[in-house]
């Protein structure tokens, strides 16, 4: 049975929910940003 104190493999999900958070959250602000113009003309 794993160690529920699996340091290496909660940094390494950790870093991997970081990195896409880091591309995710523009993306989406920009999307909404273009939404709302279309929306707004």
């Amino acid at each position: 049975m794993d160690s529920a104190n699996d340091h290496k493999a909660h940094n390494k999900t950790y870093e991997s929910f970081i990195g896409l958070l880091k591309w995710s959250v523009p993306l989406v602000a920009i999307l909404t940003l273009l939404i709302v113009i279309l929306i707004a003309e």
